[in-house]
């Protein structure tokens, strides 16, 4: 049996990452990785203007990723990802480039970076996809009241629900945990949140 795991908690901005990365972390015994936000210096102005800061805005949280994994890949830790670093090209990224908001040449660039970090990652054990409709993800977004994302638009959002569920569909069905969160408080309910746990345990230790 394995005794080390790396769980990916995915999914889109305002839907619940981070606070379900905290409270699982905690009740698996797991390590947290955190996604690079708060100290993230082009955030904002990539929301300002996203045609500028793309590509170093994505280099960034890249780079960042990278270096937390290699990090706990060194150690005997499990771990569990806020977000994980292959969301940064088939979503983020990819994106980025149809909205007309990164060159193919910087694209090219990137995807270049991107495969020769893959060298030395390892993909999830199970990646925990969290759902909602961009209305609930809006609602979320205005709620917790981050001023570098008060220019994010609703279209934006929808279009990176489209890129994550054509990439969740692409991956094995074993390999990935879907959880609709459209209705869903990690805080309140707590028999969905006891489930949520019991799938996963199952998923990595083999429990069926």
């Amino acid at each position: 049996m394995k005794n080390k795991f790396n769980l990916g908690i995915a999914g889109n901005i305002g839907v619940g990452k981070t606070t379900l990365t905290e409270k699982l972390s905690i009740d698996l015994g797991f390590t947290p990785i955190y996604e690079s936000v708060i100290d993230n210096p082009y955030l904002s102005d990539f929301y300002t203007d996203m045609s500028r800061w793309s590509f170093n805005l994505q280099i960034y949280f890249l780079y960042t990723r990278f270096e937390s994994q290699v990090k706990l890949l060194e150690s005997n830790d499990s771990f569990i990802q806020d977000r994980t670093i292959y969301e940064d090209k088939e979503i983020f990224a990819s994106n980025l480039v149809e909205l007309g908001h990164m060159s193919d040449r910087d694209f090219k660039t990137y995807c270049e970076i991107f495969n020769a970090m893959l060298n030395f990652i390892k993909r999830p054990d199970l990646i925990i996809y969290l759902q909602a409709n961009t209305d609930t993800l809006m609602s979320r977004i205005k709620n917790r009241k981050r001023d570098y994302e008060l220019d994010i638009s609703s279209e934006y959002i929808h279009s990176l629900n489209i890129y994550y569920d054509r990439w969740i569909n692409k991956l094995p069905e074993d390999n990935v945990l879907i959880v609709k969160t459209d209705n869903f408080d990690v805080f309140n309910d707590k028999e969905f949140y006891n489930n949520i746990v019991i799938d996963i345990k199952d998923r990595i230790y083999g429990k069926k």
